[in-house]
């Protein structure tokens, strides 16, 4: 991990120019409909959740509240909010907004994707069902106090913090304009949103850190095309860019660049899922017979330019349940010709596979693959989607198979339950995984009181996945950020390199956008 310490005494003023990289758009000003990295980009600068990543110490911190109390059994958490959260309109923040966003989120007919984190609290399935109105583990003690029941001993930091949570104003949020101009508790108010372009935010003067943001605005520009974002930055026009492989390479063999590059093993995995539902893929010898065809080693060293960890099975390296005994599946065709045999496709057959044109786990990665598939009899045809689209075609089933990079970390457990048979597909359940013993290990571990225990069982839920083969496990992130000499006080989130607090950023004099 490449360290970005800064000795000197934080800037006021001036511009951060930031980026959006994944993408040529955003979903939308509503945080809450998108599981997207690229939209908590923006929303990192407008809203603010009941926790927060602390980067540092790489562990979640609380954010709205001031401090929290864990009832004997570990179920109930008492927070003291904060009395000094003001949202954007002039209002302060109360416990009856965060029981507003929480129920908001649990709405079953829109099937929000943070619904999968508040399912913990008591009562949020049953919201989530239409057979009750209000959460009953959502519990007002006064204004700025608020208890919280769980179904089952989780730390909730790890479920809390995403800005898909972000708390919301009630007063507010249920106003047509809402949509379209965001009101939030960030560092920074929103000012304008030019849809494929820009968003712009400007400095919230009663933030609740003292001295906080140093910086008047960020401006969050979409430039979701590897070289268009470094022309930018060589041009000095944005102040950090996300790098793909190929930028990677040529960085770190720059004099100068190789100097601003900031390096975090992220706790993203990216795969292939296999939607069950359509036939070859039901038969698990035949997703097995997927993971032994592919030369992913291969793939990593020409396409990532090594920019990548290679994946054994769904939890990463920097996984406190990640186990380092078990291997990767090995590149052997003539294996997967006989598991496919032994399936009753000694011919093979031919799929459709949903992808993006993300350069490090989309379209340009497929193309690498179809020959490797075809070598065993598999026929490959790409459908091309938008990253936005990806998203709906995954929480909808509507694939055969689709590539993407997803979250499956920092907390282990919660990580794992995307493949609990209880969380639905439009939650992360995206290939609808159902193991008894799979499940019962899960239950068992979110239930332990030892935390040896604990991590004993995921290890061996992590196992089943390996086994099972749900998915064509690929790599697990390399994130690599390059920014600009004047730009300090960057994060190194291994949550998402990309998403930053923006009121721990500044730039120096001698950045074109200093004034």
């Amino acid at each position: 991990m490449g360290g970005v310490a800064e000795a000197q005494t934080p800037r006021s003023g001036g511009t951060i120019r930031f980026t959006a990289p994944y993408g040529s758009s955003f979903a939308n000003l509503d945080i809450h409909t998108s599981n997207r990295a690229q939209d908590e980009i923006w929303a990192k600068a407008i809203h603010r959740t009941l926790y927060n990543w602390d980067s540092t110490n790489n562990k979640p911190a609380l954010e709205l509240a001031t401090s929290v109390t864990v009832s004997g059994d570990g179920l109930v958490y008492t927070y003291k909010l904060r009395n000094d959260a003001i949202f954007h309109h002039g209002r302060a923040m109360t416990a009856d907004d965060v029981i507003w966003t929480f129920t908001r989120l649990m709405d079953g007919t829109k099937a929000y994707p943070g619904a999968r984190y508040i399912r913990i609290i008591k009562g949020a399935v049953e919201v989530e069902k239409g057979q009750a109105k209000e959460i009953s583990g959502l519990k007002k003690i006064d204004d700025h106090t608020l208890e919280i029941t769980l179904t089952e001993k989780v730390d909730p930091g790890f479920y809390f913090y995403p800005s898909m949570l972000s708390i919301y104003p009630a007063d507010e949020a249920t106003k047509e304009s809402f949509n379209a101009r965001p009101v939030g508790l960030g560092p920074y108010k929103f000012a304008e949103y030019v849809p494929g372009s820009r968003l712009t935010a400007e400095r919230w003067e009663k933030f609740y850190k003292p001295g906080k943001p140093y910086a008047d605005k960020v401006v969050v520009s979409i430039i979701g095309e590897a070289a268009a974002r470094d022309v930018a930055f060589r041009n000095k026009e944005i102040d950090a860019s996300i790098l793909g492989p190929t930028q990677y390479v040529a960085y770190k063999a720059d004099p100068n660049l190789s100097k601003g590059i900031l390096e975090v093993a992220e706790v993203y995995t990216r795969v292939m899922g296999l939607n069950p539902s359509f036939k070859p893929f039901s038969d698990k010898r035949v997703r097995q017979a997927i993971n032994h065809a592919i030369d992913a080693d291969l793939i990593i060293k020409r396409l990532n330019k090594e920019k990548a960890y290679r994946a054994t099975s769904w939890l990463p390296l920097s996984s406190p349940a990640y186990d380092s005994a078990l291997k990767p599946y090995a590149y052997d065709p003539e294996k997967a010709k006989k598991l496919l045999a032994e399936a009753g496709y000694p011919d093979g057959f031919e799929f459709e596979w949903t992808a993006t044109s993300n350069e490090s786990w989309g379209i340009p990665i497929v193309e690498a693959v179809i020959p490797m598939l075809e070598k065993v009899g598999i026929k490959v045809k790409i459908k091309p989607v938008e990253g936005t689209v990806l998203s709906e075609v995954a929480r909808k089933g509507e694939y055969q198979a689709f590539i993407w990079s997803l979250s499956t970390g920092p907390d282990p457990l919660a990580a794992l339950k995307c493949f609990h048979s209880a969380t639905p597909q439009s939650a992360c359940n995206y290939t609808l995984f159902k193991n008894p013993e799979f499940d019962k290990l899960l239950d068992e571990a979110g239930a332990a009181a030892d935390p040896e225990k604990q991590i004993a069982n995921l290890k061996k839920a992590n196992a089943i996945l390996y086994e099972e083969a749900p998915m064509w496990f690929f790599n697990y992130n390399k994130a690599v950020m390059a920014y600009q000499p004047w730009l300090k006080g960057l994060q190194p989130n291994a949550t998402e390199l990309a998403i930053q607090n923006y009121e721990e950023m500044w730039v120096d004099e001698s950045s074109p956008a200093a004034k």
